[in-house]
């Protein structure tokens, strides 16, 4: 797809909630009964209207629940989107290889599984799917988008959301995706977003690494991205800022604690939904007006931008 310029295409509605009625629905895998089961419990956002509508798989940060992203998801899901976000451990982190097997286990369940599941007249489009993921689950989206895993579906889109590469157990490790040549992603054959937080790379507390470490963030993840790809990164918020605005039990207060945050999440949740949305919107649905007017600064965004860049 190229993108070209216009001077006429405003797009605040991308921030805000869409037109689409949405519903939220709780998928656990059933032990007694396999039909139609996922393999990892699921949390689905819908539109709750009759209509064929693109999918997009939407993975966890480290040590987070999928609920966590549930007003993220609703706003995707009233523009016209089903978000499938997979809970990929609950006790604790399993290394990203187990993370990336059940990410292609939940890829696999959606052609069989996912349609059982949704609103009667809701159907979803396998033909336009999309990757996501926030933190290590971007890192994950990267592993499998690269190939890492085969997949029987093919991806159309690739989103990193404040991705992190080289962390676990809150410790920094040896990066696993990235390889520091600049446009070495030359296997991913789809539109790549990269969407960074300014303050991811701040420290909170002088005892804990910051959340999004210079050498394996963000910035790390887009240079090696080839075109069509484009990047966008929040100045003043952190990590976590893309989160609901409450994120309850101690994993949840850890989002609070652990990471550098802005004065308030909604500005960033805000933002976060609205680029995904233009994003989704140009390359999985052939309509580029609200990402060229959001490129050419022709729409107010909700936070202000540290950088912003595109590879066409």
């Amino acid at each position: 797809m190229v993108i070209t310029s216009t001077s006429s295409v405003t797009c605040s509605t991308v921030f805000d909630i869409g037109n689409y009625k949405t519903k939220l629905l709780k998928i656990e895998p059933q032990t007694c009964s396999k039909h139609n089961s996922p393999p990892k419990s699921l949390l689905i956002g819908t539109p709750s209207e009759a209509g064929n509508f693109p999918v997009l798989i939407f993975l966890h940060g480290y040590l987070l629940y999928n609920s966590f992203y549930s007003q993220l998801i609703q706003h995707l899901s009233s523009h016209g989107f089903i978000v499938v976000a997979p809970q990929l451990y609950l006790v604790e982190g399993a290394d990203a290889t187990e993370d990336i097997k059940s990410t292609a286990e939940v890829t696999h369940w959606l052609s069989e599984g996912l349609q059982h599941h949704l609103p009667p007249d809701v159907e979803p489009n396998l033909t336009k799917l999309g990757l996501a993921g926030h933190s290590r689950g971007g890192k994950v989206a990267f592993s499998l988008a690269l190939g890492r895993l085969a997949s029987d579906l093919k991806f159309s889109a690739l989103i990193g959301v404040d991705p992190v590469d080289g962390m676990e157990k809150g410790k920094q490790t040896p990066p696993s995706v990235l390889t520091y040549v600049p446009r070495s992603f030359i296997n991913l054959d789809m539109p790549v977003m990269v969407i960074g937080s300014g303050l991811g790379e701040v420290k909170k507390n002088p005892l804990f690494p910051a959340c999004a470490p210079k050498g394996v963030n963000h910035r790390d993840f887009y240079n090696e991205c080839c075109k069509p790809a484009c990047y966008f990164v929040a100045k003043d918020y952190g990590h976590n800022d893309m989160l609901d605005e409450e994120t309850k039990g101690i994993r949840g207060k850890a989002t609070y604690c652990l990471c550098k945050k802005g004065k308030s999440r909604e500005p960033m949740r805000r933002f976060v939904g609205g680029v995904l949305v233009a994003f989704l919107e140009a390359y999985l649905e052939g309509n580029s007006s609200h990402l060229i007017a959001i490129r050419d600064g022709h729409v107010a965004l909700p936070v202000e931008l540290q950088d912003i860049d595109f590879l066409v």
